[in-house]
């Protein structure tokens, strides 16, 4: 089995996780050498002193008279060194002098009882030192030395007598490492998010930003690019291979209505050339609309720009009403406001426009048109009292080519791309298209568009 080389995700996560172990157990080490309250080793400038002491009372005992304990009652019971004691032991670990002794002590003495190796440790704020070696007339003594400690315990050491706290120093301790950990693997995935919802808008553009990172993330993203790219290269056949037939399409056509028109000039207006020429023109619109609806699946995202409502909808919507009332119906809408909107003008506007002309179309004598916002997003609702479109088949209406059984067919004027050219532009802004029954009795055409910030 390889090492992870640190390039990659795994060994990222691999070199964390063996750092941070590694940086508890150096502080699991470290600490009891660190804490106080654990035996050291008296340093030796300290330790020179307390042997000279010992050394100094050795020779005053030596020359006193009287019994041992009176003569080391005088070190002892000294009241001029506050904060500071003396204890005389046996080499047994009796002590002799002072009688009154500490837990502290007692204790010391069990682990500390060679004048060789002196030592020092902490009770509390009182610091036990020793033993050092008294002599009196043949005799060793052990003395040990206890003193206050005034200054504040280590701050590390505060911390270790806080659990709550340890347990914060050891996640703001940690929290870089997390930290960056966090960014390595979130930043790539975050481009690739990205770059995905891109495409599903139709931006079918490879990102070199996608191949840096980690190396499984490098191959994620050079994956990712390879696909964009061909997907990219097989539309633009598609777009090619239809921009082809439609122009080989469109020329026949044009030769066929110049046909009509010179047999109408030598012959005369017929029913047979006027239906050649009526299924000719259709023929060619239905052209131009397929090929609107291709350049709109595959050009959306390019031309955007920041608009608002207002601008983009205010004269078309003027033209409806124009149009409506040349047709004997009433169109209204409510009042337009600059809300802000990204995208493709022209797209925009032909999506809106169709739906209304539709609207205009199929309505009796009555069509409506309302804006909302609602969660920043705009909300278009057209109405019509037309005939409407059965149930069964208001999710169908906007599929290429589909017609209803109803009145809305090929026979009125439509081609089925109409509809179909309004869902594509809506839906690669990021909105929502959808019909339903009117209460006004025929179709309602509700479009939803997210506002830009």
């Amino acid at each position: 089995m390889k090492l992870p080389r640190f390039s990659s995700l795994y060994g990222r996560i691999f070199a964390v996780f063996w750092l941070t172990l590694l940086l508890v157990v150096l502080i699991l080490l470290l600490l009891p050498n660190l804490d106080p309250r654990t035996q050291h080793t008296i340093p030796q400038a300290q330790q020179e002193r307390f042997q000279e002491s010992a050394a100094s009372i050795s020779r005053q005992i030596s020359h006193d008279v009287g019994p041992l304990e009176g003569k080391l009652r005088r070190f002892t019971d000294d009241k001029r060194h506050k904060g500071f004691q003396l204890y005389f032991t046996t080499t047994d670990g009796d002590v002799i002098s002072p009688r009154r002794n500490s837990k502290s002590l007692r204790n010391f003495i069990t682990m500390a009882d060679s004048p060789r190796a002196p030592k020092q440790k902490l009770y509390g704020r009182w610091m036990m030192a020793g033993p050092f070696e008294v002599k009196h007339k043949g005799d060793t003594l052990l003395m040990y030395i206890g003193r206050i400690v005034r200054e504040p315990p280590p701050f590390f050491i505060q911390i270790l007598d806080k659990p709550f706290q340890l347990l914060l120093l050891t996640m703001l301790v940690s929290t870089p490492l997390l930290l960056w950990l966090a960014w390595a693997i979130s930043l790539p995935a975050r481009r690739l998010q990205n770059a995905a919802e891109r495409v599903a808008k139709g931006e079918f553009e490879a990102d070199p930003k996608l191949e840096s990172g980690s190396k499984e993330f490098k191959q994620a993203g050079a994956s990712f690019n390879q696909m964009v790219q061909a997907i990219n290269h097989m539309i633009g056949g598609q777009q090619r291979l239809l921009s082809d037939i439609s122009h080989e399409l469109r020329s026949p056509l044009t030769r066929l209505r110049m046909a009509t028109a010179l047999a109408k000039r030598k012959q005369g207006e017929s029913n047979e050339l006027s239906r050649i020429d009526t299924e000719a023109e259709r023929l060619e619109q239905m052209i131009g609309e397929l090929l609107e609806l291709s350049r709109m699946q595959v050009n959306s995202h390019e031309q955007r720009e920041q608009t608002d409502a207002a601008s983009l909808w205010y004269d078309m919507l003027e033209d409806a009403r124009f149009e409506a009332e040349q047709c004997g119906k009433q169109l209204s809408y409510t009042t337009l406001e600059e809300w802000p909107l990204h995208g493709n003008p022209n797209l925009l506007i032909s999506a809106l426009e169709n739906v209304v002309r539709n609207a205009i179309k199929y309505g009796d004598d009555n069509i409506s048109i309302r804006f909302t916002t609602q969660a920043m997003r705009l909300c278009i609702a057209v109405e019509d009292n037309g005939e409407g479109v059965p149930d069964n088949e208001l999710g169908d209406i906007f599929r290429p080519f589909y017609r209803v059984s109803t009145a809305r067919d090929r026979s009125s004027g439509g081609t089925g791309l109409g509809l179909a050219i309004t869902e594509s532009a809506i839906r690669q802004h990021s909105g929502t298209i959808k019909a339903s029954r009117s209460q006004l009795g025929g179709l309602k055409v509700t479009i939803t568009l997210p506002l830009s910030n």
